[in-house]
């Protein structure tokens, strides 16, 4: 009943539509999960983020669960993950794709979680790196994975906002290095985890890293895809 009467004087609204949420949904309405525009690239050999990495990175597999389009839900929900303090929603997110991740043999086999971090500055003015708690939500569907943290990027890099793809690698090509020379992901299934994928070259630049301190193999899962 207390419940209830918070939510008659403190509605809880779908961060994807801003609709009233009931009581069993949590921050996403069941609507607009069902609705949100899904990929379904985990169960598509050779997608198009897959074709991104192609002659860049010999990537097992790569895979968003959303199109992100302007104006539309996805795009809500990362304008509130990564510029309000919204961290539950890339948890939330997480834990839906995780779900579907499992249907996949390439992806359900990693063993390694390892989200594109953030540098020390902007980590301290956001308070978490979105990509982090993705991967947080990622592990509590996928729970034979845990999530790692010893890839670091250590010079700030300016925006890759309006940036080419050759300008975006060139921005990002040597800023990310391990702690202890790698030891955590040698001989390792890595899952390399971000938000958005546009041109792949951030990703790009992790994955290289990673495959030079001895993992086995790579695959990337983020939360959403530009066209």
């Amino acid at each position: 009943m207390f419940s209830d009467f918070l939510q008659l004087f403190f509605p809880r609204n779908c961060h994807a539509c801003g609709n009233t949420l009931i009581k069993q949904e949590n921050l996403i309405c069941y609507s607009c999960r069902y609705s949100l525009p899904r990929t379904g690239f985990h169960l598509q050999p050779g997608n198009p983020v897959e074709q991104l990495f192609w002659g860049r990175v010999p990537l097992t597999a790569a895979a968003a669960c959303f199109e992100f389009r302007k104006s539309g839900g996805v795009q809500r929900l990362l304008h509130l993950l990564k510029y309000k303090n919204e961290p539950d929603i890339g948890r939330e997110i997480g834990r839906i794709y995780g779900k579907e991740l499992l249907q996949s043999p390439v992806f359900s086999e990693s063993e390694l979680v390892i989200p594109v971090p953030l540098h020390a500055s902007r980590l301290k003015s956001r308070g978490y790196n979105q990509s982090e708690v993705f991967a947080e939500g990622l592990i509590e569907s996928m729970p034979s994975m845990r999530v790692d943290l010893s890839l670091k990027r250590i010079s700030k890099t300016a925006t890759q906002t309006k940036r080419s793809r050759f300008d975006r690698w060139k921005n990002v090509e040597t800023v990310f290095s391990f702690q202890e020379e790698g030891e955590a992901v040698r001989g390792k299934r890595i899952l390399l985890v971000d938000d958005v994928v546009t041109t792949g070259a951030t990703l790009e630049a992790c994955a290289a890293r990673i495959l030079r301190a001895g993992a086995d193999s790579v695959r990337v899962a983020c939360i959403a895809a530009t066209r």
